[in-house]
């Protein structure tokens, strides 16, 4: 096994400037507006910010800005924060002895000391931000690249396959799946990919009439163009390439935003489908991936050009975004639920009870980190 680690380290230090500059690049850019998210609505509601990192650890650089809050850059640049006044530590636990003894005027400016709907806020927006910004990257992608359009048409039937069974034929165009409306081959795959082992009913045109075929897209691992395995369901056809069948389609802006929620969303609900698919027993949990794959795909994308690269920024933001609203203590979304019981209590968790809390959340952030990285190191040794 020790061999297969020290590979999967070689294979990452062998492109240090293509995978982690990119991947500093697009980290960067996510944990920055995630933090900003936190920092502008926690000025609105008049908390004093201490400091706001990217990066954890030492500081390599700072400044100080007029309303005293720390801007700096630190060691460890896995990630971010931002420290607010009445903070016992950059996971915003609280210290009740600290609370207690401040003044009336230091109590204006601490975050523990608002009522409940502000500081949801502040720890809300951070996900919040990260779900503006990928909306923001993709709307702006389509804007200026335009919306790329094959039409569902049928190109070749795979012999043996789900397609074959279920008498697709060549110049089929499919035209919608279990009565929701596909608009190119691209909505199709995605549906397809996602519902592997699940039977769908395809309404498709084949002439001039309409038929419908019953069809159960095959889970298969398939190889993208860097050498990457994706686990996904396979129909079995081919995309039709003829002249009018593949087109880029130029949209205005208010149509760009909205393709950019739509791309958001459909982020949103694949990973969430992917996340109870894994607790389920229908995917395989060694999808999940850490910094290191991360760092892999970022410098791999990082080849194709600035765009794909900044596209993959939009769905790390979402994916981030995503699971910090997760309702484990330590992350967003664990501060959220203690908030939660407060308003219904009317009254905060105990001190101790908060502090296991977070002991609990943070014991499972570390194996969640451990099992990616391992799966990591797994991926990279067999690649």
């Amino acid at each position: 096994m020790s061999e297969f680690f020290l590979h999967g380290f070689n294979t990452l230090s062998h492109g240090v400037i293509g995978y982690i500059v990119p991947f500093l690049f697009v980290l960067t850019i996510v944990v920055f507006f995630h933090e900003l998210g936190h920092f502008l609505v926690a000025r609105w509601a008049g908390v004093k910010v201490l400091t706001f990192s990217l990066g954890f650890g030492p500081e390599l650089a700072g400044f100080n800005d007029r309303h005293g809050t720390r801007w700096k850059i630190s060691a460890i640049p896995l990630g971010g924060y931002v420290k607010f006044f009445g903070d016992e530590s950059e996971a915003s636990t609280p210290s009740n002895a600290a609370l207690e003894a401040m003044t009336a005027e230091e109590r204006e400016g601490s975050f523990h000391h608002k009522k409940v709907g502000p500081r949801a806020a502040i720890v809300a927006a951070g996900p919040i931000a990260n779900f503006i910004l990928a909306i923001v990257i993709f709307a702006g992608l389509f804007a200026f690249f335009g919306r790329p359009n094959a039409t569902a048409r049928v190109d070749k039937v795979m012999p043996g396959s789900a397609a074959e069974a279920a008498g697709f034929q060549s110049g089929d165009v499919v035209t919608a799946i279990d009565g929701e409306k596909i608009g190119n081959f691209s909505d199709m795959q995605r549906i397809v990919s996602i519902d592997a082992g699940q039977a769908l009913t395809f309404t498709v045109k084949r002439g001039e009439g309409t038929v419908s075929l019953r069809a159960t897209p095959e889970l298969k691992e398939i190889k993208d163009n860097f050498g990457n395995v994706h686990k996904m369901g396979v129909l079995g056809i081919t995309r039709s390439t003829e002249p009018g069948d593949v087109m880029v389609e130029r949209v205005d802006p208010a149509t760009a935003v909205w393709l950019g929620v739509k791309e958001t969303w459909f982020v949103i609900d694949r990973t969430l489908a992917y996340v109870g698919g894994v607790f389920a027993g229908r995917e395989a949990a060694d999808q999940v991936g850490g910094p290191l794959r991360i760092a892999q795909i970022s410098g791999q994308v990082a080849t194709i050009g600035l765009s794909a690269l900044i596209h993959l920024a939009a769905v790390l933001s979402v994916s981030i975004g995503l699971l910090n609203l997760f309702p484990v203590p330590l992350l967003d979304g664990g501060h959220l639920l203690f908030y939660a019981i407060e308003a219904v209590r009317g009254r905060p968790l105990s001190e101790r009870a908060q502090e296991m809390g977070f002991r609990i959340g943070l014991g499972l952030v570390l194996m969640l980190m451990v099992f990616a990285t391992y799966n990591d190191i797994l991926h990279l040794a067999s690649s």
